[in-house]
């Protein structure tokens, strides 16, 4: 049978009480007291029992994590960093993929609260907020803005389509086009598409955007588009892809039409994920601060968790990140 509490506190020769402080960190135990007590546990491969150690403290150190999907490199990236970050904050992360399925995030809301954790980051939302509200936890977005008194973190998205538009128009192209997620949902990375059709047309410069299906992580569904877009405007000389993904895929479309890049027609992404400089060409894009990203969302939950106050909108800059693709 695994070791108990009880077990330990007889080995070493103390009352539960005594363990019980060890296990919690609370009270004053001498150092070489706690050092038996922790020797006895290892001699006899004790496993605290995490629940009922949270229903004591009231503090489980869990967050959870809501994202569309994990298979998304950009999602992948920022989940690595907040995984590490909560690691080196003594927090452990639950990882939920909504796959922007309404039933599977509400379940997953209810999931993370039964299971006590402080608070959660979300990246995906399908649900509508009075639903966030009775979860009554701390809550944190990242590239959403779903209600003015849930803090979000997000990279400048206008700032970043404004630059990579102006980088292929600076680079001579005069017939561009985007093509960027379903223009319908409410996401602040429609600020990018804002700033293509802006900078478009204060140069005079002729454009078109094309838009992926509502989600936007079909890769059928991007090479499709692009081959839409050769066989409609074959002339096309610059494009700008929303996401690296989505640019990596018109990469090889244009290897398979035989159109060089970037003498023919240059690409521009968004994200500045790690493939994005292994891509073949090495791809020019808007790096968003992914790491930055993680830790904002973090450190803003932990202040809510404290009850501290916290800005509801931050934003962060990018960076152009200019490659052989242009």
């Amino acid at each position: 049978m695994p070791a108990t509490i009880k077990d330990i506190a007889k080995k070493v020769g103390v009352n539960v009480s005594t363990v019980s402080r060890v296990l919690n960190n609370r009270g004053y135990i001498s150092d070489s007291l706690r050092e038996k007590i922790e020797q006895a546990m290892v001699e006899l491969n004790y496993q605290p029992n995490e629940v009922a150690r949270t229903l004591f403290r009231k503090k489980s150190n869990m967050i959870g994590i809501i994202i569309p999907t994990v298979a998304h490199p950009f999602f992948a990236e920022l989940c690595s960093h907040l995984e590490d970050y909560a690691y080196r904050h003594q927090y452990k992360v639950v990882l939920c993929n909504s796959q922007h399925n309404r039933d599977k995030e509400l379940m997953y809301l209810n999931y993370l609260k039964a299971n006590q954790v402080e608070g959660i980051l979300m990246g995906s939302q399908t649900i509508n907020v009075a639903e966030f509200s009775k979860i009554a936890l701390p809550l944190v977005t990242f590239d959403r803005a779903i209600s003015d008194q849930i803090p979000y973190v997000s990279s400048d998205n206008y700032e970043g389509g404004r630059i990579a538009t102006e980088l292929l128009i600076g680079k001579g192209c005069r017939k561009i086009a985007m093509i960027t997620g379903s223009l319908k949902l409410p996401m602040l990375s429609n600020r990018r598409h804002d700033a293509f059709v802006d900078a478009a047309k204060k140069h005079g410069v002729w454009y078109t955007v094309l838009e992926t299906d509502d989600y936007g992580f079909n890769p059928d569904n991007y090479e499709g588009i692009i081959m839409e877009l050769f066989s409609k405007y074959p002339d096309i000389d610059g494009i700008f892809a929303s996401s690296d993904v989505i640019a990596a895929h018109i990469l090889k479309i244009c290897h398979q039409l035989d159109k060089k890049v970037p003498s023919q027609i240059k690409v521009v992404g968004y994200d500045g994920i790690a493939f994005s400089a292994v891509t073949a060409p090495p791809l020019s894009t808007v790096r968003q601060p992914i790491r930055e990203i993680a830790e904002l969302a973090f450190d803003l939950l932990m202040k809510q968790i404290n009850h501290e106050p916290v800005d509801c909108v931050n934003i962060l800059p990018n960076e152009l990140k200019v490659r052989q693709t242009t």
